[in-house]
């Protein structure tokens, strides 16, 4: 695990990557080495689409560059700016909106787009590095800055990097959100059996 691990308190057992999973906003400001970013997308590319379609696309730069790292830095929200400036690479999510086969609408492009960020998530986890994703983004300037053509929509911005000290956040909120215990809703309250509401039985005895 990381040095500033936040593992999940899990109800079941998991993978130790998801339990290992976080969305840290406090990373240490160092690049990501090459080839595990290539292994992220990696990942990325092994999720399943509705029909093969594999709509997501990437917009990727590393902190080592640092006019291209500026350059997306300016796509996030002001919020967002102020911590992700000291993650290792900074990316976008785009889906493609429409099949490749007969141009029609494809109303899983963002589920799948998810499903894709979601393994580089666990991949990243299992290297010892996190991803945080954000729906605090500018599309339009990124549509504009990197030529994004139609058709194609930018869903997500996404931080990579390994977790820093949560003192080196900007402001007092985001140091304590840091420090929180992570917590989810209870499986009782989420998968439900023969009607809306009523929790499975698989998790209302052990």
């Amino acid at each position: 695990m990381t040095r500033h691990a936040k593992p999940a308190p899990t109800e079941h057992p998991v993978l130790d990557a998801v339990r290992e999973r976080w969305s840290p906003r406090a990373f240490d400001g160092q690049p990501i080495a090459p080839d595990a970013l290539r292994s992220l997308f990696e990942a990325a590319r092994w999720a399943a689409s509705s029909f093969n379609e594999q709509p997501w696309r990437w917009l990727l730069a590393g902190r080592d560059d640092a006019n291209a790292f500026a350059k997306m830095l300016s796509c996030l929200g002001e919020w967002n700016q102020r911590w992700a400036r000291s993650a290792g690479a900074l990316a976008m999510g785009v889906a493609r909106e429409q099949f490749t086969k007969g141009g029609k609408p494809n109303h899983h492009a963002w589920y799948d787009l998810g499903q894709s960020s979601a393994l580089m998530a666990v991949q990243a986890a299992g290297l010892g590095l996190q991803i945080h994703q954000m729906g605090g983004i500018d599309p339009a300037r990124v549509k504009a800055i990197y030529g994004v053509p139609d058709g194609f929509q930018v869903v997500v911005g996404i931080a990579i990097g390994r977790p820093g000290d949560p003192e080196s956040l900007p402001d007092e909120d985001m140091q304590e959100s840091e420090r929180a215990a992570r917590t989810r809703r209870a499986l009782a309250e989420s998968v439900f059996g023969g009607r809306w509401g009523e929790p499975h039985a698989l998790f209302t005895s052990r």
